[in-house]
């Protein structure tokens, strides 16, 4: 089919879909809007011949017209409707005939997407007015800030003496770790308080499994009815910790990502049916938790992570030069009792540049979990008490165990 052709087949497709849509919005007699199917289509049309001629001048004189009738319209029907919604789905509409003559498929996806957005004004109204929090709204502009912002302005080099520190590394894991608690939360938001413990400990994962191991102990310990969800949050957030380790993993060497998805994935396996038995004896009243409330992520518990990170790259670095890979396990060691995911990043990023062997790199990442897991039993010991810290013990026990047995595996299958 020749490209003219399936600029107007697109343009009237895209003409048809926001018309329709508008046209159930306009109302009826008097007073109803300016704009129904056959004007959408038509505009559609006049950008996609204005597109196919390929004259400026005249692209330019269309676009003038449209922008005319969109100030006619928005000036006739300001006293009933003082939005701009109808007028500025006008421009784009022009504007999506003219393009679909260079990209067709482009301007038939944005043409889906804007008609989904006038469909859906509805629950975008209430969604934005009444269930999304200011402090929400900032965390999303805040996310959005440093992942669009501050992460293309940073250097792609490392600035360090030691070689070490790669800024745009650092804050990308960080964003990504932004992201990941921001989802854990958003799923809370969603879902509500239905599931209770087992999954605020699950999301809670994503922010600090050390963090949730030491609240849940807290609320066993006030109410011993929600003993078992409580170690059921426990346990699942270790689920957390495992996902957002490949993610963090993943971001820094995908082949030591590929390396640790058996080991990975054993333990991973382990917490989650050390959660599922704990949920099975969960007691109901667990199941009124409160949804949470407050932030999506914490910055400031970023800017930690991130400085951890760099501080993890540099000490890990400089242990290697003064000790070589012994010194790399140890820093990995001394990080992991802190933060596994910053150890296990600056572990990833010195293997990504050669520093150690992957072999090494693997060793240490794994050493840091082990590590990891002794903070956990030590918050479990003082938030939750004897009882909290003999029933989650075995689990985390069985989880370290898995992590080593799957390296030993892969290690015999020559993975």
């Amino acid at each position: 089919m020749p490209a003219n052709i399936v600029a107007f087949v697109v343009a009237l497709g895209v003409g048809l879909l926001i018309g329709v849509e508008r046209e159930r919005r306009k109302g009826d007699g008097d007073r109803r809007g300016a704009a129904g199917v056959r004007t959408f289509v038509m505009i559609a049309l006049l950008g996609a011949i204005a597109g196919a001629a390929g004259l400026s001048v005249l692209t330019a004189v269309l676009g003038v017209g449209v922008v005319a009738l969109a100030a006619l319209s928005y000036w006739r029907t300001q006293a009933a409707d003082p939005g701009l919604t109808t007028e500025v789905a006008m421009l784009a509409t022009f504007g999506m005939g003219v393009l679909a003559n260079q990209d067709a498929m482009l301007a038939a996806g944005l043409g889906v997407l804007i008609a989904l957005l006038l469909a859906a004004r509805t629950r975008l109204h209430a969604f934005a007015r009444a269930a999304l929090t200011d402090r929400e709204l900032y965390d999303a502009i805040l996310l959005a800030g440093a992942a669009l912002i501050v992460l293309p302005l940073l250097p792609d080099r490392p600035l360090d003496p030691l070689g070490a520190i790669n800024p745009r590394l650092v804050w990308r894991l960080t964003v990504i770790v932004m992201l990941v608690n921001a989802a854990g939360y958003a799923a809370m938001r969603l879902l509500g308080p239905r599931w209770g413990l087992p999954l605020a400990g699950l999301c809670g994962g994503f922010v600090s499994s050390v963090a949730t191991i030491a609240a849940m102990g807290r609320r066993s310990r006030e109410d011993a009815g929600q003993l078992h969800g409580a170690l059921a949050g426990a346990a699942l957030s270790s689920v957390g910790t495992v996902l957002q380790l490949a993610m963090v993993i993943g971001a820094t060497s995908g082949v030591i990502l590929g390396r640790m998805v058996l080991p990975l994935a054993a333990m991973g396996v382990v917490a989650v049916a050390t959660g599922w038995v704990m949920s099975r004896r969960h007691s109901a009243s667990a199941n009124n938790a409160a949804a949470p409330a407050g932030r999506a992520f914490d910055p400031r518990q970023a800017l930690l992570f991130a400085a951890i990170l760099a501080a993890m790259l540099a000490a890990v670095s400089a242990l290697e030069r003064l000790f070589g890979a012994r010194g790399v396990v140890g820093g990995a060691v001394a990080g992991g009792f802190l933060d596994t995911h910053s150890a296990a990043a600056s572990v990833s990023a010195l293997a990504m540049r050669g520093v150690i062997s992957t072999d090494a790199a693997i060793i240490a990442i794994a050493v840091a979990i082990s590590a990891n897991a002794v903070t956990k039993l030590w918050v479990a010991a003082a938030g939750g008490g004897a009882r909290y810290f003999r029933y989650l013990a075995p689990g985390l026990a069985a989880m370290i165990a898995a992590l080593w047995a799957g390296i030993a595996l892969g290690r015999a299958a020559g993975l």
